[in-house]
């Protein structure tokens, strides 16, 4: 039986179009921005179909993403696949829009240099990247010394020859939707380990990697973070809590320690899943994890395994909004109305791109489809509503 909870966030997908939702190939091809809403309802990719969407609530869009369908490798002939990146960046948009230039450049270096896709090569284009941005950082420390506070989360996933690939860094999060055959029902499976100090995991690996810093976690305004700061403790960027030298003035004093220290407090090592895939694997959700706030891992995938296709992912980012709205009991058409930087107190930027899995495709081990590369959230502006 399905439960209520579930009838009203899915009910949206069979109401009337409106506000574009009419278009039947996501807009452009390189997809459509309607005020703070950014959305390529569908689109093909080498192993099936997909949906992405972004929202914007900040001032400035923190949240950057991408997808990409065709060579996985900078050689010819290389391994084919799908490789999608969420990034949500923290403290300003910089350390998120440079991984979404970066990241998938390195993923095809290394790839090509080690002659197929690993775990090992998507850790090494991680920590390429970091090294890029740390390098950044210093050629801009003087002139602009914020850069060094400045974050991304980075959650990846590659699907290639049959095998997919999760990497994550940060609190962004990736679920499988599941076919059990014999109770006829698609289960979520979250396929990402989160990197959040309100983890008691999370805090037991740092204060295992700092044993001599009592501080090392702080409960904030009942809020556990990293030195009192922050509250993930993996990304890409965050120089301050990486290298002592960008701890200091001019940096502001609110991101500065009282002591130095000898040992990076944050590291950009992901944490990776590799698994082979199944028939029954039938699609895959990234989001931030301003999506994740307000859905559970079920419910999203209820969500797309209900709803047409065709702009499946900008309905679960408005399915996530109802909620945010319904949480601070307003109507959905009142927070529509709230322009960026105010909508922050309501929700958070939200990223959002489904997978769709056809086994026939996935199965290929050189499956040469479509030749896609998306970059999400271009085009927002802060003077219209979703």
């Amino acid at each position: 039986m399905v439960s209520m909870s579930l009838m009203r966030i899915v009910s949206p997908c069979w109401k009337p179009s409106v506000e574009g939702e009419n278009s039947s190939n996501g807009g452009d091809a390189a997809g459509r921005a309607e005020g703070l809403l950014w959305y390529k309802d569908s689109g093909q990719h080498v192993n099936g179909e997909f949906s992405m969407a972004v929202i914007q609530a900040n001032n400035l869009l923190e949240d950057y993403s991408q997808l990409e369908s065709g060579p996985l490798s900078s050689v010819d002939p290389g391994p084919q696949g799908t490789f999608v990146g969420v990034y949500d960046g923290h403290g300003g948009p910089e350390a998120a829009r440079f991984v979404n230039e970066r990241l998938f450049e390195n993923i095809k270096k290394f790839t090509s240099e080690n002659n197929g896709m690993s775990a090992d090569v998507i850790n090494k284009a991680f920590l390429a990247t970091e090294e890029e941005f740390l390098s950044l950082v210093k050629n801009q420390w003087l002139h602009k010394p914020q850069i060094a506070s400045v974050g991304a989360c980075c959650l990846v996933g590659v699907v290639c020859s049959g095998v997919l690939y999760i990497a994550n860094a940060g609190d962004s999060r990736a679920v499988l939707g599941r076919l059990e055959r014999a109770i006829k029902e698609i289960k979520a499976v979250q396929l990402s380990y989160e990197h959040n100090a309100s983890i008691e995991s999370v805090r037991e690996e740092l204060h295992s990697l700092h044993p001599d810093d009592p501080h090392i976690v702080v409960l904030k305004n009942k809020v556990w973070r990293v030195k009192g700061l922050i509250q993930v403790s993996r990304s890409i960027g965050d120089a301050y809590l990486k290298r002592a030298e960008y701890n200091r003035e001019p940096l502001l004093a609110k991101f500065r320690l009282p002591e130095p220290f000898n040992t990076p407090i944050l590291k950009a090592e992901p944490t990776i899943l590799v698994q082979k895939l199944y028939p029954e694997d039938q699609f895959l959700i990234f989001a931030s994890d301003g999506l994740w706030e307000h859905l559970s891992n079920q419910e999203a995938v209820d969500f797309v395994h209900s709803c047409p296709r065709n702009g499946v992912a900008r309905k679960l980012v408005k399915a996530a909004l109802r909620e945010a709205a319904k949480k601070r009991e307003m109507r959905y058409s009142d927070l529509k109305k709230i322009d960026r930087g105010v909508r922050r107190h309501f929700h958070d930027d939200i990223t959002v791109v489904v997978l769709f899995l056809d086994s026939n495709l996935v199965s290929r081990s050189s499956s040469r489809g479509p030749l896609i590369s998306i970059k999400g959230g271009y085009g927002v502006s802060g003077n219209g509503n979703t």
